[in-house]
């Protein structure tokens, strides 16, 4: 275990100054259909989507026990908690095959500017043929498990750099044919177990190495993403009762067209 650092480390107030940063960016990029950070301090942002949907996760657990028990798999959170199942097996067979095919997945061509540019511009597009497209009918408790499958398949494209899981997730279920919210709802039900086995893994990696400063950064982090991720998730909810994605639509566009022009600007420099 990384001791906690003391008040007199070097570098200390930098290191925390610098994990609050990535944990406010974690906590608004993870559940906003952007980006997400992809690092430890993912475990705040999980925590706060626990927190958040408690009530939710105690209601699906429990139908799933009656279920078991009963056999009644026509129960909304009973068909709800199969979905999440369902939907959280291709991203985790997804991430296997990365680790066992791909051992050089993180030096790849597919993390390169260009590539996440031109990706966020792909998923831009996507996210507004499914604005245009989605008849916006369907609510949370008529999820079934065929549900879980399609957003989960959508989920696992989040492994691409440049893919928002939150992005992809909503983008499956508005052409499935969900309200904006409710398919919002179901894409964070349905991120906490992918979100919080990468936590996980990304926790076991930052302890198996020196921490700059100790533990105590990495704390201001996760602390500060739990803090932004509630936030971003109650504002995210409020905002798509009524409003449509297409500012979200709008801010991929710039976002993947700026790196395009700034990958250009470094290799027109390095010429």
């Amino acid at each position: 275990m990384v001791p906690l650092a003391s008040a007199e480390t070097p570098g200390l107030l930098e290191a925390c100054w610098r994990y609050l940063v990535l944990g406010v960016v974690q906590g608004l990029t993870e559940f906003l259909p952007i980006s997400s950070t992809a690092a430890v301090i993912q475990l705040g942002s999980i925590v706060a989507v626990i927190a958040f949907f408690r009530r939710d996760l105690l209601e699906v657990v429990a139908g799933v026990a009656r279920a078991a028990r009963g056999g009644q798999w026509s129960d909304p959170s009973a068909r709800l908690g199969v979905a999440i199942l369902i939907g959280t097996v291709p991203i985790v067979l997804a991430g296997l095959a990365i680790k066992a095919f791909l051992p050089d997945f993180d030096h790849s061509p597919l993390r390169s500017l260009p590539s996440i540019g031109i990706v966020s511009i792909v998923m831009a597009l996507l996210l507004a043929l499914a604005e245009q497209l989605g008849r916006r009918r369907r609510l949370l408790g008529e999820v079934v498990p065929r549900d879980g499958l399609l957003v989960g398949l959508a989920q696992a494209l989040a492994l691409i750099p440049g893919v928002s899981r939150s992005g992809s997730t909503l983008t499956a279920s508005l052409f499935d044919g969900w309200r904006r919210a409710d398919a919002a709802r179901f894409s964070f039900l349905l991120g906490i177990p992918a979100i919080t086995l990468a936590g996980l893994v990304e926790l076991k990696d930052a302890f198996s190495q020196p921490l700059s400063g100790g533990a105590l950064p990495l704390l201001v982090g996760i602390v500060s993403a739990a803090v932004v991720s509630w936030l971003a998730i109650a504002w995210l909810l409020r905002f798509l009762q009524n409003h449509s994605t297409w500012w979200f639509v709008g801010y991929r566009l710039v976002f993947g067209l700026s790196l395009l022009l700034f990958a250009g600007r470094l290799a027109a420099g390095s010429n």
